[in-house]
């Protein structure tokens, strides 16, 4: 999903803190104050491709 015009992906949490210490992204609020673990929001400016990580959320959602 979009938010802010920021990718928004569910990922395994281990790959979320992977993309959060190399700055790729943080961890995606929904408004109620407290990052979601399994959530990231990309950052615009991150070099990976969007593609690649709406890939791994699907086979992470649907096993």
């Amino acid at each position: 999903m979009l938010s802010a015009g920021r990718l928004v992906v569910k990922l395994p949490r281990t790959r979320v803190d992977e993309l959060v210490a190399s700055g790729d992204g943080e961890r995606f609020d929904a408004g109620r104050g407290r990052p979601m673990r399994e959530w990231l929001a990309l950052d615009p400016g991150s070099p990976l491709p969007w593609s690649r990580l709406a890939r791994e959320a699907y086979a992470f959602v649907h096993g």
